[in-house]
Parts: structure tokens; sequence; C-alpha cells
């Protein structure tokens, strides 16, 4: 059985494991889908953080969201996506870690996550901490303290 017997990990800041904002894929609340779409082809992603002009966390985009908002009765409507607006389909509802949060908050809401988007105390975007990173860094310290 595995036993955690103090709280070094738990209690660590998260700024050391934050892939930056610079090496992150987004698309701005005012872009049209279709750029937003490409983003995403592009990137293989299947979701991106949404930003405002000053680079605040406005949401979370898909390819899914963007799919169903082109959807007509009878065929996909691939004319719309330069007429809808990313804001008009983005999830305003996102789940997010501030800079000062701990690893054991990023670890509690990474669980239905595969990322989390992290904002400084002004809501700008600073990065993302994925589920992978967090995955590595728990199985690093499990096999260091129970070896």
């Amino acid at each position: 059985m595995i036993s955690v017997n103090n709280r070094a990990l738990l209690d660590m800041p998260i700024s050391e494991f934050i892939i930056s904002s610079e090496k992150v894929a987004h698309v701005q609340s005012g872009n049209s889908a279709e750029h937003a779409l490409l983003v995403l082809t592009k990137t293989g992603y299947s979701s991106i953080p949404v930003l405002d002009m000053k680079y605040r966390l406005q949401g979370l985009l898909s390819t899914k969201m963007i799919t169903e908002a082109i959807l007509g009765l009878e065929r996909i409507e691939y004319e719309k996506l330069s007429d809808i607006r990313v804001e008009e389909v983005m999830d305003p509802a996102v789940v997010y870690l501030k800079l000062s949060d701990t690893f054991q908050r990023a670890l509690d809401l990474v669980i239905n996550h595969a990322f989390l988007c992290v904002v400084d105390e002004d809501g700008t975007f600073v990065g993302i901490m994925t589920r992978r990173i967090i995955l590595k860094q728990l199985k690093k310290y499990i096999y260091q303290h129970n070896a």
C-alpha cells in the first residue's frame, strides 16, 4: 500500500509545473469559428483556452462546440463558420487554477480535465497544467519515497 507520510508533494506550489502561455495554442473570443477550427485542427488538440484582448481567460473551446454550431437539419453548414464568433460557442464555465494554488488542488481538479488553465491574481492567462505533468510528478514522488 502506498502511503504519503508528509505533505511535501501536496503542498508544493504549481508554478514550476506550468506550461507557459507562450507555448499554449489559444484563440481570442472575437475570432471566427473558422479560425478556431483551423487552430484546433492544426494543433491536434481537442480543446483550447479562449482569451480576451488583454489575455485574460474567458473560457474553453472545443472542436465539438464548433461542429454543433454548424450542424443543420440535413447537412453540416460550413458556410456559417466565418460568421460565428468564438465567444458565441465557447464554454465560459471553465475550471482553472490560480498561480498561488498547490499541487493538491491541481490533483483534485485534474481528475475530470485533461488540462487546467492557470491564471494570475488579475485573471491573466499564464499557462496550463496538464494531467500528464501531474501524473509524472506523482509517479516520481511515489517511486522516490516508497522504493
